[in-house]
């Protein structure tokens, strides 16, 4: 039998709050999704005055990241590469702003952010991991 790492309730208190204070610092209103390895919903932030829809597209940039395996932003960029095929995939969006969490080299979970331009999206999303590691002591 295999063991794996998981993400706590710590680990996603500390990745919301990294993401706030990134989306706070730079005056960003946005929604913030943490998943599990399997894409379900750990933590979610709406921030005052974040578009009603960011809350879904950050649950499912989330989602995306982490059932792909990859940065959302891979998939956003085959389809604007031109391969519409890419669509058909069972990703749930195909816009930038999810960053898978990884650790060890294990995917635990993502953070989906959605609000601003999609590359300000993934720049919170990467700072609330940046934010988990350095507070929780997790190696890449």
């Amino acid at each position: 039998m295999k063991t794996k790492p998981l993400l706590t309730l710590d680990d996603v208190n500390a990745l919301l709050a990294g993401a706030q204070a990134e989306a706070i610092a730079n005056g960003w209103k946005v929604s913030i999704a943490v998943c599990d390895d399997g894409g379900h919903l750990l933590g979610f932030l709406r921030l005052d005055d974040a578009p009603i829809v960011s809350a879904t597209i950050a649950i499912e940039k989330a989602r995306t990241s982490i059932i792909g395996r990859r940065s959302s932003k891979a998939y956003e960029d085959m389809v604007a590469g031109g391969r519409m095929a890419a669509l058909s995939m069972p990703m749930v969006t195909h816009l930038e702003g999810g960053e898978p969490i990884v650790t060890s080299g294990a995917f635990v979970g993502a953070v989906g952010v959605s609000g601003v331009k999609s590359s300000e999206d993934a720049q919170i999303a990467r700072a609330g991991i940046a934010t988990w590691r350095t507070k929780m002591g997790a190696p890449e």
